[in-house]
């Protein structure tokens, strides 16, 4: 009837995943991460994996089963970086605590993790610790649970890497974009 139709089987969309939306299809509360993306020609988009409500930072969005399982099977170990500001100094012995892999009170121990100290602060009294943190696995607040074990729970966290994406500097929280074909190669190559 002279109006276009366009099919495509798979899509793939970088978000940076802003607070107060949570990464869902679908919620009857609050607005969702597939909420975000106005231009999608799917239905069946799903995010990889999860970042708290109050976390922001990438967060890769398809319909694409089969690439998800690879990001996120605990046997293939994906790197994920983080930013996070913490409470307090960040103690320089959790730099091995984390390469060792710290147990956590709850008994869980986390597999080793690379923890870089950025900046440590103080004002009007107030201690701040800017760190990275870069974990192979994706426990439940696992990033909040590792940094109040060393009591320095987190005020911010951002999500930076998941394995060979890096969140695109130009989006600001709640805007996406498609990903390139670089990074469709990479993600390909896991």
């Amino acid at each position: 009837d002279g109006s276009v139709v366009s099919y495509v089987t798979m899509e793939y969309y970088m978000l940076n995943k802003p607070q107060g939306v949570v990464s869902a299809t679908e919620d009857h509360k609050y607005q969702t991460v597939i909420d975000l993306i106005d231009g999608k020609n799917r239905k069946d988009l799903f995010p990889v994996g999860r970042l708290d409500i109050d976390t922001e930072g990438l967060l890769l969005i398809t319909n694409d089963g089969p690439l998800a399982h690879r990001l996120l099977a605990p046997k293939k170990h994906v790197d994920k970086i983080y930013y996070a500001v913490c409470e307090g100094h960040v103690p320089d012995s959790a730099v091995l605590e984390f390469a060792d892999g710290i147990l956590l009170p709850d008994g869980l121990k986390c597999l080793p993790a690379s923890l870089e100290i950025l900046n440590k602060t103080e004002d009007e009294g107030r201690k701040i610790t800017e760190i990275k943190l870069t974990i192979r696995e994706g426990k439940f607040h696992q990033v909040k649970r590792m940094m109040e074990a060393v009591g320095c729970p987190v005020m911010f966290l951002k999500r930076l890497t998941m394995g060979p994406l890096t969140l695109d500097e130009s989006l600001k929280p709640g805007e996406y974009r498609s990903l390139t074909e670089e990074e469709l190669e990479w993600l390909n190559d896991l």
